[in-house]
C-alpha cells in the first residue's frame, strides 16, 4: 500500500501539536507500504517551518524559534534519506489539469484551498487511494473523490 501525505500530517509528525499522537501511532502501527510525498508537499512543509520563524520573530507568543525550524527540517531530511518518506515525481501539467477539474467540481460548494486541491490532484495523478491528512475539509474532499483517509 502507498499513502499520499499532505503537509498537515508531516507537521504533526515533526512538530508537537494536537494531532501528533495520532500521527505517531500511525507510523508505529506497523502499516505496510510507503508514504509518498511530492516536491510541492516538501516545499510547503519547509516554507511553513520558515514562516513560523518569521512569526515568532515578530511576536514571541506565535510560531517557534529558528532552532525548532532547523530541527524539523533536519528530521525531514533524515526521513527522506532513510526512505521513510518516498518522493515521487509528477507531471505538473497533468496535476494542474486534474486540480482545475477538482476545483471546478468542488470549490464553490466546499470552500477548498488551492494547496489542498493540488495535493489531492497529485495523489490522484499518482493513482494512490490512501490519503493522510488532519485537515477536516481536505478529508471530506478526498473521501468524496474516493480516497481512503485512514486517520
Amino acid at each position: 500500500m502507498r499513502y499520499f501525505t499532505d503537509t498537515s500530517f508531516l507537521c504533526a509528525l515533526f512538530q508537537e501539536q494536537d494531532n501528533s499522537p495520532q500521527a505517531d501511532t500511525f507510523m508505529m502501527s506497523g502499516h505496510t507500504g510507503k508514504i509518498v510525498v511530492s516536491s510541492l508537499v516538501l516545499w510547503e512543509f519547509r516554507q511553513s517551518a520558515r514562516f513560523q520563524v518569521f512569526r515568532h520573530g515578530n511576536d514571541k507568543t506565535k510560531g517557534f524559534p529558528k532552532r525548532e525550524a532547523d530541527r524539523m527540517l533536519a528530521v525531514l531530511a533524515a526521513n527522506l534519506e532513510a526512505k521513510a518518506l518516498t518522493l515521487d515525481a509528477v507531471e505538473w501539467p497533468d496535476v494542474h489539469s486534474l486540480a482545475e477539474s477538482l476545483s471546478a467540481k468542488h470549490t464553490m460548494t466546499g470552500g477548498h484551498r488551492p494547496m489542498d486541491i493540488l495535493h489531492l490532484a497529485t495523489a490522484k495523478h499518482l493513482q494512490l487511494t490512501q490519503f493522510l491528512t488532519f485537515d477536516t475539509n481536505q478529508r471530506k474532499l478526498a473521501e468524496t473523490e474516493g480516497l481512503v483517509v485512514p486517520l
